[in-house]
């Protein structure tokens, strides 16, 4: 099959994509778009710009190398009735359950205070909390919300776990569901951890509403996208004390400009989208099993659900 690799790149990214890609399908050929558009069978892609994947009447698949796909989608010409598969990389989970119980743990245990001390030189010793006293509730349950809450849960703490649908129970989590199920949830959480997909329905879900459900004291993580947050309302509930802390890996602008406010907020700690990195090594093979897939003629991994956004 003759493939299309089309994205928006770091330097040097693209090469190491086309090597990895090109070593995992060794029986397809990676062809240009200007020169072979009639005859592109697949596309696998990282944030195209807008019209890379018009003009391809061939195309039957469009695999995905990130695991979020609301860019994607956000483009109106991408072509209607192709499959869209999005990466599920159990390497990308297992990091960013690493980085949800780092969180987690970093604010049960004060340890962002002790942080704080450090840069005064101040000498003090605060109350140790318990991972047993403490309530976490994890916004998704996919593959990610739940590996995030299975490293919770094994580390000791009352986890919870929300999405808009009813999904699947979870061994020692407290599944919640739907508007009843958020307010429910929300005023036993001490620690809220976002791992919600982009869409309408959840774009700007960590805003006044939310904060103002919550514990006064209770700390929020936001480890999915930055069009999740009201920034605004996130430094007002902050800076009154509704909320303690917020750790934050994603951002509406990327990379956070230098004069953003989030930088040097005292009770918000910056990460630079850096939560769960795509592992180019076992992403490349997940890849390569679709198309192949997709040449055998079998079902093909992963698939997007167009009308839900996920």
């Amino acid at each position: 099959m003759n493939l299309l690799l089309a994205g928006t790149w770091d330097p040097g990214e693209e090469d190491a994509w086309a090597q990895a890609l090109r070593a995992a399908l060794p029986n397809h050929r990676f062809v240009q778009r200007r020169e072979h558009a009639p005859s592109i069978d697949a596309a696998i892609v990282a944030n195209p710009p807008p019209g890379s994947l018009q003009g391809l009447p061939s195309l039957r698949l469009i695999q995905s190398l990130w695991a979020g796909v609301d860019r994607l989608l956000g483009d109106a010409t991408l072509p209607a009735g192709v499959p869209i598969a999005r990466m599920v990389d159990p390497a990308m989970n297992a990091a960013m359950a690493e980085t949800a119980l780092w969180a987690v743990l970093s604010l049960q245990r004060d340890f962002f205070r002790y942080a704080a001390q450090q840069r005064e030189r101040r000498w003090q010793v605060l109350p140790q909390r318990r991972a047993d006293e403490w309530s976490v509730l994890v916004l998704g349950c996919g593959q990610m919300g739940r590996g995030a809450a299975r490293r919770l849960v094994q580390m000791g703490y009352r986890v919870a776990a929300w999405s808009r649908s009813a999904a699947a129970a979870e061994a020692g989590v407290a599944m919640h569901h739907g508007a009843g199920g958020l307010a429910a949830a929300l005023p036993r959480t001490d620690v809220l951890v976002n791992l919600l997909p982009l869409t309408d329905e959840t774009r700007g879900i960590l805003g006044a509403p939310l904060f103002d459900a919550l514990p006064a004291g209770a700390a929020i993580v936001n480890l999915a996208r930055g069009a999740h947050l009201v920034e605004a309302d996130l430094l007002a509930a902050l800076d009154r004390g509704q909320l303690s802390h917020a750790v934050l890996d994603v951002f509406a602008q990327e990379p956070l400009p230098s004069s953003h406010a989030f930088w040097s907020h005292p009770r918000i700690t910056v990460l630079p989208h850096a939560a769960a990195q795509t592992d180019l090594r076992s992403a490349a093979r997940i890849a390569a099993d679709n198309i192949e897939a997709l040449a055998a003629g079998r079902p093909l991994a992963n698939l997007v659900d167009r009308g839900r956004g996920y």
